[in-house]
C-alpha cells in the first residue's frame, strides 16, 4: 500500500498533471464568462431579429410532445463562441511564443583564412592534374 501511494504521489505532482489541473480550473472559469458573455450581451441582440429572449425560448408542437429545438441552437450558439475564442487566445499564444530564429534562419559563417588558403591549394593541384 506504501508503494502505491508513493507512486500515485509521484504522478500527482509531475508538471503535465499540474498544468492539467490548472487548465481545468481556469476552463471552468472561461466557460462562465462565455455563457455571461452569449446570455448577457450576444443573446439580447439576436433576440431582436429572432423576437425572443433566448433560442431556448424556441419550440414546436406536434401532438402531445414539445420539441424544444431552440435548446439546441443554443448549445451550438454557445460552441461556436466558445471554439472562436479559444482559437483566438491560442493564436494570440502562439505568435507570443514564436521566437525571431524562427522567422529566418542565420546565414552561414564567412570561411576562415585558413579555409581560403586551403581551397587555393586544391584549385591549384586541380589544374596541375
Amino acid at each position: 500500500m506504501k508503494k502505491f501511494l508513493e507512486e500515485f504521489k509521484a504522478f500527482a505532482m509531475r508538471g503535465n498533471v499540474m498544468d492539467l489541473a490548472v487548465g481545468v480550473i481556469v476552463g471552468g472559469a472561461f466557460g462562465s464568462i462565455t455563457t455571461s458573455l452569449i446570455d448577457d450581451i450576444i443573446m439580447p441582440v439576436v433576440g431582436i431579429f429572432v423576437s425572443e429572449a433566448s433560442f431556448a425560448d424556441l419550440h414546436l408542437h406536434i401532438g402531445g410532445a414539445e420539441i424544444t429545438y431552440g435548446n439546441f441552437i443554443q448549445a451550438v450558439l454557445n460552441f461556436v463562441i466558445l471554439a472562436f475564442v479559444v482559437f483566438c487566445m491560442v493564436k494570440a499564444v502562439n505568435q507570443l511564443h514564436r521566437t525571431p530564429a524562427q522567422a529566418a534562419p542565420p546565414p552561414p559563417p564567412e570561411p576562415s583564412n585558413e579555409e581560403l588558403l586551403l581551397r587555393e591549394i586544391r584549385d591549384l593541384l586541380k589544374e596541375k592534374q
